[in-house]
């Protein structure tokens, strides 16, 4: 597969590095002149008023970035798929700014998120053409079509719903892509490391402006089109190294672990999941009174002390188990085992550090009466 010379690569990537900064200041000049201010709220975890929609130059700094990339002939590929990502992107984007702007009903909102993984899955049903229809395989075809829907829906409201506190979505982020990008690099398919990487350095000009304080808010629009962005990278991940295919799952566990089981302890207690509210662990170590930047340190010493080391533990397995299956039978995937004991600890990890929280705004009510 072709791939841009490194120095060229490096060209584009700081051009995709200053763009985002530059769109993001504008991005912050906009906001301000429309009165585009998150106030805080009951529901919030800031306290001064902050202009949203910083997201803005993300997006645009990573069609900039990806167009660049294809037509200089460095990305192999096809036009239906890059005109059909383009096509998602900018209309996860356009919901996400509109709902900046004004707000918009949550049904509208999901159901542009479902036309944009409808939009990514239509060049797959071209690839055939009219054969496709004939293919034996075709309910398996459209389960799996299905399937990846799902999850491109579900990674952008997840993103979005953790896009809560300074810093937390963007370092989040720039892991994950990392992680990804590495990966991709180390089993020789620079195109799809270089690709990834242009998105990780879109989301890092963002970052100055988020991180440690937070002059402009990502909002919707950002965080829902890097939900798309994590997604999307995954499964390039896995069409580049389908040895790993559960890599972006534990790389993104801390995100998931979160707010699934956020979502589960709202649905058992019987409340309203889909309602605004403050549950996430992230928002409760802030109400316990931990800074934004410290709850952002815990969430990135979870993914450098257990998830670096877990992913490194399944690619050297994935390479041994590569090279031990030759001529045997088809055995299960390296890192389903650590994905599910990763994904358990986080568990715990969750409900021991919900249950610190809750005691901690109990000592501090009590010791302010």
């Amino acid at each position: 597969m072709s791939s841009l010379s490194f120095p060229a690569w490096l060209m584009l990537a700081l051009a995709t590095l200053a763009g985002s900064v530059l769109f993001t200041w504008l991005s912050l000049v906009y906001a301000s002149r429309r009165r585009m201010i998150d106030q805080p709220g009951q529901r919030r975890s800031h306290s001064v008023p902050t202009p949203r929609g910083g997201g803005t130059g993300i997006v645009l700094a990573v069609v900039a970035g990806l167009s660049a990339c294809w037509i200089a002939g460095a990305d192999s590929v096809d036009i239906s798929s890059f005109i059909a990502l383009l096509a998602s992107i900018m209309l996860v984007a356009l919901v996400g700014w509109i709902d900046d702007h004004g707000g918009l009903g949550a049904l509208v909102r999901l159901l542009a998120h479902a036309a944009s993984a409808l939009l990514l899955g239509v060049p797959v049903m071209l690839l055939d053409g009219h054969g496709i229809l004939a293919n034996p395989a075709l309910p398996w075809i459209l389960a799996a079509l299905l399937a990846c829907a799902i999850a491109i829906v579900w990674s952008i409201n997840l993103h979005n719903f953790m896009d809560g506190i300074n810093g937390l979505l963007a370092t989040q982020a720039i892991f994950v892509f990392s992680a990804l990008s590495w990966l991709c690099l180390e089993a020789g398919r620079s195109a799809e490391a270089q690709r990834i990487g242009l998105l990780l350095m879109a989301t890092l000009g963002f970052l100055p402006f988020n991180f440690p304080r937070a002059r402009i808010f990502m909002g919707d629009v950002g965080s829902g089109v890097l939900g798309l962005l994590i997604i999307v990278s995954i499964g390039w991940q896995i069409a580049a190294v389908p040895g790993e295919p559960f890599y972006g799952l534990i790389a993104c566990s801390a995100f998931v672990v979160d707010s699934t089981a956020t979502l589960l302890s709202r649905m058992l207690s019987g409340r309203r999941w889909y309602s605004a509210h403050r549950e996430h662990l992230y928002q409760w170590l802030v109400r316990s009174g931990f800074s934004h930047a410290r709850v952002v340190g815990f969430y990135m010493a979870w993914n450098l002390l257990v998830v670096v080391p877990a992913l490194l533990w399944v690619h050297r397995e994935s390479a041994i188990m590569g090279a031990s299956s030759r001529g045997h039978a088809m055995s299960l995937p390296a890192g389903s085992e650590v994905l599910f004991s990763i994904y358990a600890i986080g568990a715990l990890v969750w409900v021991f550090g919900k249950r610190y929280c809750l005691n901690r705004c109990k000592d501090s009510r009590v010791t302010a009466s």
